[in-house]
């Protein structure tokens, strides 16, 4: 069962800590090669949509209505994600980004968004 949910940059050095490494992105990481992301699932699916992701182009303006929108998205996928993380072989979670604003990120809305569902199941 999952207990902690960490978030980091794809570009950022992989750790122990890390746990299960989950990639958030839609699209591959630029510059990135899959040897060196060392990921254990890439969830293409749980990432916003193209849509969506082109409207937010990362505008701190838009955070707060890019956040809701997206928590949308994800309602409609939240049973794919409970059953994924279910069957996850770490307590520790970690969602892979690779946006450079580390606050404004759907790393950030996925982990409260994963967080408050386990919460809820608990």
């Amino acid at each position: 069962m999952v207990k902690k949910i960490r978030i980091k940059r794809v570009y950022e050095e992989p750790s122990a800590q890390d746990g299960y490494r989950v990639l958030v992105d839609r699209l591959w990481p630029r510059g990135m090669q899959k040897e060196q992301l060392k990921i254990d699932f890439w969830a293409k699916e749980w990432a916003p949509s193209d849509e969506l992701r082109k409207w937010f182009a990362h505008d701190p303006q838009k955070w707060e209505a890019f956040s809701k929108k997206y928590v949308e998205e994800l309602t409609s996928k939240e049973n794919a994600i409970k059953e994924h993380l279910s069957n996850c072989p770490s307590p520790t979670v970690t969602l892979l980004y690779s946006a450079k604003d580390r606050l404004h990120n759907q790393a950030v809305v996925l982990k409260s968004f994963i967080e408050s569902k386990l919460k809820d199941n608990a």
